[in-house]
């Protein structure tokens, strides 16, 4: 055990320590350092397999991120969490949207996070390294969703919190939980791209903690996706995982979490990690489908699912690497596909999703239809965010609302006209 003293913190490095990926360099717990500054590698955290024991993964007690502290970069004894009960959320057995695409299906929600994403798992784990390392404020760059969660964390923390948004193109659901919990909130007249190089230039001068997913901590915390795939499967690991790629960080993410899961020998096979792009921001399906490692930036990303209108993702590396070690696979879908499988995911499962979330479900019927997965796969979708993270765009793809007098005839006029008057046939699944 090493003990490092700053300011009046004290940053614990048990059993852990912070690699470069790309050259093997290594950092202290302690250091302030998002990628390596000897080749500006991406960093990850590498743990003392040894030291765990699979039990505690196993038959740990407890619900969500925390419950799996025994692999997270923390004094499992003195760390106090800076928490809003974060993670344990469904993992759906979808029938009827699975039978209609051709493949046993699950979903896992991560829209019924906290906060309504993904985001609160990484950033909980984030924020509690912030605090750890007496910070001044935290910040971050983001399409919406990352805002969303630093702005909770940090007032759950009383951390000041400072996000940049690009002008015009964040849900307003999004924004509207930035702004309500405290947030100081900048519109760049930018994409999101350019957005993370403004603060992380900031965070450098002004001593602030990035928080996006370039922050190896914060993929620390998205691991445990993985966990509670493979513990709600009773420990059973699903032949492929696909999700919608953004920022690149979740994919690198859920994949190590089955790697770590592997080593510590309570399974015995990692799942295809499989990642879905939007059709005009796509740099890591094209560098995937052209065999390289590294990315071409999209300068001008878009698509209706901003959540994952990103061009230049920072973790593209870790991503690519996930999606050939685990024998998977990238694709990327349009906004119109992207549509029909928002629209099929809530009508034929009753989940509702904001639009990069059904990028994973529009996904998998395009390369089911390809042949490339096979019908007798176990698949397990990511769904990223909430419905309401994006009300607007719902409404705009939905049929308006019938405006009719308050009078019994008038409604059952169109009761009768629409056919809604008439019980539908269902399947009913054990």
């Amino acid at each position: 055990m090493v003990i490092y003293g700053l300011r009046t913190h004290y940053v614990i490095t048990m059993g852990y320590r912070v690699e470069c990926i790309r050259c093997g360099k290594r950092f202290s717990g302690d250091e302030i350092i998002y990628t390596c500054d000897r080749c500006s590698g991406l960093l990850d955290i590498k743990y003392d397999y040894s030291g765990i024991e699979a039990e505690r993964i196993v038959k740990a007690k407890g619900r969500g991120v925390w419950k799996y502290i025994a692999l997270l970069p923390f004094d499992v004894e003195n760390t106090v969490p800076i928490t809003i009960n974060e993670g344990d959320t469904p993992l759906y057995r979808c029938h009827r949207l699975g039978e209609s695409i051709g493949v046993n299906l699950w979903v896992k929600h991560e829209g019924l996070n906290p906060t309504g994403s993904f985001k609160d798992r990484g950033m909980t784990v984030g924020v509690t390294k912030a605090m750890e390392l007496g910070v001044r404020g935290v910040a971050c760059a983001s399409t919406g969703n990352t805002s969303a969660s630093l702005a909770i964390f940090a007032a759950k923390a009383g951390l000041p919190c400072y996000v940049m948004l690009p002008a015009g193109k964040v849900a307003m659901g999004k924004v509207a939980q930035a702004m309500m919990h405290g947030a100081k909130v900048f519109s760049l007249m930018g994409n999101f791209d350019d957005a993370l190089r403004v603060v992380r230039t900031l965070c450098d001068e002004e001593h602030l903690y990035l928080l996006n997913s370039v922050n190896p901590y914060r993929l620390e915390g998205q691991k445990t996706i993985a966990f509670e795939i493979a513990e709600q499967l009773n420990w059973e690991i699903p032949d492929r995982v696909v999700l919608p790629v953004g920022n690149a960080g979740n994919i690198s993410a859920i994949y190590k979490g089955f790697i770590e899961l592997e080593k510590l020998g309570i399974t015995n096979t990692v799942p295809k990690m499989t990642g879905i792009q939007a059709e005009r921001a796509q740099p890591v399906v094209k560098a995937f489908k052209e065999g390289r490692e590294d990315i071409i930036p999209e300068p001008h990303p878009e698509t209706i699912a901003s959540a994952i209108r990103i061009g230049n993702p920072v973790n593209a590396m870790k991503a690519l690497r996930a999606i050939y070690d685990s024998g998977g696979i990238a694709e990327s879908v349009t906004d119109d596909e992207i549509t029909d499988a928002q629209l099929q995911l809530a009508r034929l499962e009753g989940i509702g999703v904001e639009p990069a979330s059904a990028a994973s479900i529009a996904g998998l019927r395009k390369l089911c239809n390809m042949g490339v997965i096979e019908p007798d796969e176990r698949v397990v979708c990511i769904t990223t965010g909430h419905l309401l993270k994006d009300p607007e765009r719902a409404i705009a793809i939905c049929e308006p609302p019938y405006e009719v007098p308050a009078d019994i005839e008038s409604v059952r006029s169109i009761l009768h006209e629409t056919g809604s008057g008439e019980r539908r046939e269902e399947v009913i699944y054990a």
